[in-house]
């Protein structure tokens, strides 16, 4: 678990980014409508999180700075019992000013005059650009002294790129589970008929280990439904001879896990299903021994499209130099997304991939980040060998850069062909 002091020092650490006379408001998600009177289960934002850890909606973070230091003041909903009765408790201005190291705690429906009171004589406000345009005008209204509006998202989502131990700690949980999942799911493949019972069985295994929510929804992929890259139907009978492609992870305590495992149907992979899953493991194990420190993310991405080439080309799958089928991006058309991206508070985090001078940001210790080449072979499509057809396979780790090169969070995690075949035995 993260502690309150970790949270204080986000706070202390984002404060000290903002311009001297500025007011700087994160806001929490809001409840989001699922149909009619019914509504999603509540995710906090992962920014206003990241910085409290309070789990609460209609709450706001404000940072008031005038020279060197900013004050916070947090801004909660106020205990009603009618209100409570219905929806939970809710924590309250009393309790929540015990809890957290803010300057002050006020209940929600004071914000409007505090920010008013806040803004006087500011020249620059931080807000997340990509709140409600009704809140936008709102706060441009605050003062006339504001001269400068910056976007307070790219503060925070800068400061998540770099993990702490504890963050560390609660990916490696997630993990710990989804490992748990993806281990049941080779051992079913063979008894089960439809992909959505796997996917049931998966997500049985995240929410009896605390992992009440999947990091994204997830993707059970049979036979040529593997070659739509955000397949999430999941209700298609599973075939004996075709593969599954399973891109599954638990979320627990707000941090996401990201794994993604190619399984045969009946426990055993054919020959040409081999080929191809070999040559895609071996380009991800070849993509993680790189990672270390200063390297560049796009340097992964040009040696991982290099060798998937030169394997599409041993396999007959493409035709011609490899260097001209590069130039040309033939193997775009098999091999369409990226190498991989950062993890944590969010599946795919919003942290900067380059600087504020456009330059690509090199690895550094403390990201998590995927790596997760794949090969896609459409069915229909008959300038492949007939055997390949209807084939898509992805192979994807979490990966944390350390001071002197990687480590796999997700190792234990079994991909090799007859450790996968062993567990359906």
């Amino acid at each position: 678990m993260i502690q309150e002091k970790e949270y204080r020092k986000r706070r202390e650490r984002f404060g000290k980014k903002l311009e001297k006379n500025s007011l700087a408001i994160v806001t929490s998600a809001e409840q989001k409508v699922r149909s009619n009177d019914t509504e999603f289960p509540y995710r906090q934002d992962s920014n206003f999180y990241y910085l409290t850890g309070f789990k609460e909606d209609n709450s706001v973070l404000v940072f008031v700075k005038e020279q060197e230091e900013a004050k916070t003041y947090l801004f909660v909903m106020k205990k009603d019992p009618t209100l409570e009765l219905w929806t939970g408790k809710r924590l309250g201005a009393k309790k929540a000013k015990e809890i957290f190291s803010v300057d002050d705690v006020f209940e929600i429906d004071q914000l409007d005059g505090k920010l008013k009171e806040f803004a006087t004589a500011k020249n620059t406000l931080y807000y997340d650009f990509k709140i409600e345009a009704e809140c936008i005008k709102k706060y441009k209204k605050l003062s006339n002294t504001i001269r400068d509006v910056k976007d307070a998202a790219k503060i925070a989502e800068e400061m998540r790129l770099i993990k702490s131990a504890a963050e560390i700690g609660l990916i490696r949980k997630a993990l710990s589970i989804t490992k748990q999942a993806h281990h049941k799911a080779m051992k079913m493949s063979s008894r089960c008929s439809f992909e959505y019972e796997l996917q049931a069985e998966m997500e049985y295994i995240f929410k009896k280990n605390g992992a009440y929510s999947d990091a994204y929804t997830s993707i059970v992929a049979s036979g040529d439904n593997a070659n739509t890259l955000h397949y999430i139907n999941n209700d298609q009978p599973l075939n004996k001879g075709d593969l599954i492609l399973i891109d599954a992870g638990c979320e627990y305590e707000y941090y996401s896990s990201d794994i993604t495992r190619t399984i045969p149907v009946s426990g055993k992979f054919t020959k040409p299903q081999k080929e191809l899953y070999q040559m895609v493991l071996d380009v991800e194990k070849k993509i993680i021994s790189m990672i270390k420190p200063t390297l560049l993310r796009s340097e992964l991405q040009n040696e991982a499209e290099k060798m998937l080439c030169e394997g599409m080309v041993k396999l007959g799958i493409l035709k011609g130099s490899v260097k001209k089928l590069l130039k040309d991006k033939a193997h775009k058309k098999y091999f369409p997304h990226g190498i991989g991206h950062y993890m944590g508070l969010d599946v795919h985090d919003q942290n900067p991939y380059k600087d504020k001078n456009n330059k690509e940001i090199p690895l550094k210790a403390g990201m998590v980040l995927t790596i997760e080449p794949g090969i896609y072979l459409p069915k229909e499509d008959t300038k492949i060998p007939k055997k390949y057809r209807g084939i898509g396979i992805r192979i994807e780790d979490d990966i944390l850069v350390t001071k002197t090169g990687y480590e796999n969070l997700s190792k234990d995690v079994k991909k090799e062909i007859e450790e996968i075949e062993t567990l359906n035995r």
